[in-house]
Order: structure tokens, then C-alpha cells, then sequence
């Protein structure tokens, strides 16, 4: 049993982030956003791991920042400027973590819990969960990193209507928009984020990690091939991965990638 805010467990080549204040929704607190950088930087670190799972106990995913905290992390600019500097860094972190990412979503996922939701890969929500992205209620803005992924996922148009209305929406509106990748029954949710990420580790990693590299350059306005990407390609022919799929595929079985 775990009785940190936010943990992180291992199961074979898949990691959980787990965030653990059930009786608040999961709501972020500044020393959970801290220890998310934290665990990730583990996460990263540790070469067993393929797949990061983020997801929430207790029957929600996060919603939003603890409140709570308000009246001392916005006391001063300079308190306001630390506190948003430790939740930049930490979805930052999440975005820009090499290996795929999948944010496992049930009940709710608003403000802070959405912008770390929309921080990873892939969405996969239960039916019943709610999403929203809300600065609008409370007069402030959101960062541009948080905007940018909101964009990507949902599109211009959708976006400003999130953030315009700070209106909360069904998981069906959720997957219609682009929100979300993948819906299914609340049954079923964890045992279909674990198919998935099965998928992903028996895949090769380093085809995961340079594709993880490559799409981040498309996002960031590149739109034509260059010496970086080339290389990218061009390296895997060399590869101990490449050397395993081809392979297989000639012996016509399933590959067995080397471990990262």
C-alpha cells in the first residue's frame, strides 16, 4: 500500500504514475507537481521501463490544483511565478519524456488534471468521465505550452471554446473533439490501457523513442526533412533493433527486441 501523494510502481516493462489523494479528486498540490518531475526523471533513468501509464485513484483522475493553496502560492508575483515554474516543469517534463505515454482517464480530469492528461501521448478514458479546462473562472491564463498541446489535440476552434467557456464536457464530446483517443466502458479501461501498452512493449522501443522525436519536430513547425531527421532514419539500418525485425520477419516470427 502506498500513502505518497503521487507514486510510481513498475510492472514488468510498463510504469504508473499514480496520483493518490482520493478524498480531494486527486487535486494537485505544489509538492505533487515537484514529485511528478521527480518520478519521472526515475522513470526516464530506468531502462526496464517502456511505457508510462498516468493515471488516478479513488475514481478520478485529477481535478485541478488544490485550491487550498491559493492564498500562499499566489501571495506574491514572485510566490506566483515559483509555483507556476514547478507545474510548467513538470508537464514539460511529461511532454518531452522519451518513451510513450498514456494518460489512463475516469471521473474527473479538469484544469491542472487536464493540461497533465493532455501532457501525455495518448488519452484513454471510461464513459462518465468530465473534462475542463478552466483558467476562465478564475481570471488567469493559460500557459502557452498547456495551450499549444490544447490546440494539437482538439484544434484551434475547439480550443478557444474549452477556454472561452471554461464549460465542462462528457467523455463522448471528449473523443468527438479530439480530447481523448480511445472511450470504452469503465470496467474495462484499465484492462484496455494494459492491452495497449502491451502492444507498445512488444513493439520496438527505439522505433518508439526516434518516432517520439521526430513527431516533436513536426509540432514545433518543422515542415521538411533536414540532416537531423535524415540521420534519424538513416541510423536504424545500423541498428541492433532493425537487425532483430528483419530477422524475425524472414524466420516469421515475432521479434525480440533488445531491451533499451
Amino acid at each position: 500500500m502506498h500513502d505518497e501523494p503521487v507514486y510510481l510502481t513498475r510492472h514488468d516493462a510498463v510504469a504508473s504514475l499514480v496520483l493518490n489523494r482520493p478524498a480531494k479528486h486527486n487535486a494537485l498540490t505544489e509538492a505533487m507537481w515537484r514529485e511528478i518531475s521527480e518520478l519521472l526523471a526515475e522513470a526516464e533513468a530506468d531502462s526496464d521501463i517502456q511505457v508510462l501509464v498516468v493515471r488516478g485513484k479513488g475514481g478520478a483522475f485529477a481535478a485541478g490544483a488544490d485550491i487550498s493553496e491559493f492564498e500562499d502560492v499566489y501571495a506574491t508575483p514572485e510566490r506566483a511565478e515559483a509555483y507556476s515554474h514547478a507545474i510548467g516543469a513538470a508537464l514539460d517534463g511529461l511532454a518531452h519524456f522519451p518513451k510513450p505515454t498514456i494518460a489512463s482517464i475516469e471521473g474527473a480530469c479538469v484544469g491542472g488534471g487536464c493540461a497533465l492528461a493532455l501532457a501525455c501521448d495518448l488519452r484513454f478514458a471510461a464513459q462518465g468521465a468530465r473534462f475542463g479546462v478552466t483558467p476562465a473562472r478564475l481570471g488567469l491564463v493559460y500557459p502557452f505550452n498547456d495551450t499549444r498541446r490544447l490546440v494539437n489535440a482538439v484544434g484551434s476552434a475547439a480550443a478557444k471554446d474549452l477556454l472561452f467557456t471554461a464549460r465542462l464536457i462528457d467523455a463522448e464530446t471528449a473523443l468527438q473533439i479530439g480530447l481523448i483517443n480511445r472511450l470504452t466502458p469503465p470496467a474495462i479501461l484499465k484492462e484496455t490501457v494494459k492491452d495497449y501498452a502491451g502492444h507498445i512493449t512488444r513493439a520496438s522501443s527505439h522505433t518508439a523513442k526516434v518516432t517520439k522525436q521526430m513527431i516533436a519536430l513536426i509540432e514545433a513547425g518543422q515542415d521538411q526533412d533536414c540532416e537531423q531527421t535524415r540521420a534519424l532514419f538513416l541510423e536504424a539500418f545500423s541498428g541492433e533493433h532493425f537487425q532483430e525485425g528483419y530477422k524475425a520477419f524472414l524466420d516469421k516470427r515475432h521479434p525480440d527486441f533488445p531491451k533499451p
